[in-house]
């Protein structure tokens, strides 16, 4: 069986799928067609049934449950792991409810959790988030939400760090928090989406044998990162949690749906089913 595939050029991603894309993964039956693309991109595309798995924000999950079913292998979640808020400047920045702000797409969590921090900014801009720095630094926008290897270089370019969106949820909620999962069709039925992520699993596992080498599939899609920056992008957001949610991963997704709905005044998701 052949199966589409679309999951971020972002390092955590690469090695999570590493070994399945490039034949680590022997005991495997199934086969993936393989697309790299932006989350916010993968994010829209759920929303279309583009492909039979993907990596998707936990916003845009709980948007396409319908459609979608959530995979226990896969996933961004985590504590210290949250985006955060930055600007070029503090002393010049206008009222919150005043300020432009990019972010990384609508769909993202990192949408969510500024919402949550700060609901009277209302004037967000979203576009792609490898261009959001810039568009801070010339101006472009008042604030702009980084996520991915951005938390790690920001201070570099003379950036500042308003706030981090990631503890200010924390301490709300004193849970994890739900970045990004792997999601399959519901069509295409239980016994292939437990294939499917024994496979992921498998090459997770093999990924972590290795390490800390990085394969070059992963060093070719972070080509202007420094290895440093990568490794530590991916021992950020690749954990115990990727490797299986447990009960504490549950219980954060939980709370996460919750709240979601809640503020949104959203229908809830199918999550567990």
């Amino acid at each position: 069986m052949t199966l589409t595939l679309g999951f971020s050029p972002c390092p955590n991603d690469t090695f999570i799928f590493d070994a399945l894309v490039n034949g680590g993964n022997a005991g495997s039956d199934l086969q993936f067609e393989t697309v790299l693309e932006d989350v916010q991109t993968l994010n829209e595309w759920a929303a279309q049934d583009k492909l039979d798995v993907t990596k998707l924000s936990f916003p845009a999950l709980f948007q396409n449950s319908d459609r979608y079913r959530l995979l226990n292998v896969g996933a961004a979640l985590g504590k210290g792991v949250g985006p955060l808020l930055i600007a070029r400047r503090l002393v010049d920045l206008p009222s919150p409810e005043h300020c432009t702000v990019a972010i990384p797409g609508e769909n993202t969590t990192a949408n969510f959790l500024l919402h949550h921090a700060f609901p009277t900014i209302k004037q967000r801009v979203p576009m792609l988030f490898s261009e959001i720095e810039d568009a801070v630094l010339n101006g472009q926008v008042d604030m702009g939400v980084i996520i991915h290897e951005n938390r790690f270089t920001y201070h570099q370019k003379g950036l500042l760090k308003v706030a981090d969106l990631g503890e200010v949820w924390e301490h709300h909620t004193n849970a994890a928090i739900p970045l990004g999962c792997i999601a399959i069709k519901r069509s295409l039925g239980e016994d292939v989406a437990k294939r499917v992520e024994t496979a992921i699993r498998e090459s997770l596992i093999h990924s972590f044998e290795h390490y800390p080498a990085l394969s070059d599939y992963v060093k070719q899609h972070a080509q202007a990162m420094e290895e440093s920056v990568m490794r530590q992008h991916i021992e950020l957001y690749v954990n115990n949690y990727t490797m299986e949610f447990g009960e504490e991963g549950r219980q954060a997704i939980d709370t996460f749906a919750r709240i979601y709905t809640e503020q949104l005044g959203q229908p809830a998701p199918r999550l567990w089913e």
